[in-house]
């Protein structure tokens, strides 16, 4: 049981903590996605900083560093013996994989907000409460153009939709998991949610800053702040 337990999370935590944002911008722009924007690892900064040929691959691989583990570790052999079977595997590798996305060992346990990982894990778990979590984002972002509203109702969305499609309601594992999901994404966001009470959020344009302009942290005149 101690072996399952520690190779589900540690194979979650692991595959969570790729820093893609890190590495596509060094590898593809040569800089560092720390020192730009609002300094985060995240595909949201990544793109307003770096461009779209940076933003959307790092995007997708962190959906998909969420969704694989999720998807995979609990089927491995090793993890047959994980306390409370399955399904508890199946959460313990997803949380491990958001926490490694916040918290990654390769950059200083200084990561992103989790969104995109999350998107993932919640795939993996629901498909379903999943397409929920999508419609509001992308309805909440195409008429108010913020990715952190967005991101924050579609969480609390996915949850919601776990409370009536789970067995067991909420008493379902998978519901109180999505709920401390929901909370979490919420906590990350709390600044953002101060730039939107005062009208200082920045919000999101199709077309991204260009990459050649982006050699530093936007400066502190323009009055706002990325997320």
């Amino acid at each position: 049981m101690v072996l399952a337990l520690l190779t589900a999370l540690g194979l979650g935590y692991l595959a969570g903590s790729l820093p893609w944002g890190l590495w596509l911008g060094r590898a593809m722009r040569g800089v560092d996605v720390r020192t730009l924007g609002s300094r985060n690892l995240g595909a949201t900064n990544v793109y307003r900083s770096l461009g779209a040929a940076v933003g959307v691959p790092v995007l997708l691989l962190d959906v998909a560093k969420g969704a694989l583990p999720t998807w995979l570790v609990p089927g491995m052999s090793a993890c047959a013996a994980f306390p409370g079977g399955p399904e508890w595997c199946r959460l313990s590798v997803a949380a491990a994989a958001v926490l490694g996305h916040m918290f990654t060992v390769f950059a200083g346990f200084r990561g992103g907000k989790g969104v995109a990982t999350t998107a993932g894990v919640l795939l993996a778990l629901s498909p379903a409460a999943f397409a929920g979590f999508l419609g509001v984002f992308v309805i909440t972002v195409a008429l108010t153009r913020y990715i952190s509203l967005g991101s924050i109702l579609g969480a609390v969305t996915f949850a919601a939709t776990l409370a009536v499609l789970s067995p067991g309601g909420i008493a379902s594992p998978t519901f109180v998991f999505g709920a401390l999901v929901a909370l979490l994404v919420v906590a990350r966001h709390r600044e953002n949610i101060g730039r939107l009470l005062r009208g200082e959020e920045r919000r999101f344009a199709l077309r991204s800053g260009k990459p050649s302009n982006a050699t530093g942290p936007e400066p502190a005149a323009k009055g706002r702040s990325a997320k």
